[in-house]
């Protein structure tokens, strides 16, 4: 599919300016733990309950995590935005004790200081150009201590503390 010129650089700089959720997606793979930052994770149905996020690549972290059947999407609060930058740069020190991580019953890493732990299992995954759209049933969901959400928005992670709600 060929675009107009300037079509995709207007597209990306769109949604650099739309604010979005940060979350951490991981997954036991059969190389060990794997993981990613995502701002792409949305809501698809409540009944049964599905999540989609997308990853921009199948190798890597993403192409292990892609190879599993199961994976956590970990929506991440604001005092974690160091962690999300840890998995959001490749080769970055992962899974380290000083992160706080613990596993799942069925293996699954996760972080028990998260807002939300929802353990997922993969239903599709739909390539779309050079990205894979996942979508996943959220089986578990685990709740850990409140906490302002961490918000993504043009290559800067934000806090929403002090935001202003709008009647």
């Amino acid at each position: 599919m060929s675009e107009a010129p300037g079509l995709v650089d207007a597209y990306k700089l769109a949604f650099r300016h739309h604010p979005a959720g940060v979350a951490l997606i991981t997954a036991a793979s059969a190389t060990g733990p794997v993981g990613l930052t995502a701002s792409s994770v949305a809501s698809v149905a409540i009944d049964p309950t599905v999540l989609s996020f997308s990853v921009t690549r199948a190798t890597g972290s993403a192409g292990a995590l892609l190879g599993t059947d199961g994976v956590v999407v970990h929506l991440l609060g604001e005092h974690q935005a160091e962690i999300a930058e840890v998995f959001a740069r490749s080769g970055a020190p992962r899974f380290t004790t000083e992160q706080g991580w613990s596993r799942f019953e069925t293996g699954e890493p996760w972080l028990p200081d998260a807002p939300a732990a929802l353990r997922c299992r993969i239903l599709e995954r739909t390539p779309v150009g050079s990205s894979t759209l996942v979508l996943a049933e959220v089986v578990e969901v685990r709740l850990g201590p409140a906490a302002t959400p961490l918000v993504y928005r043009d290559r800067t992670y934000f806090s929403l503390v002090g935001a202003t709600p709008l009647p």
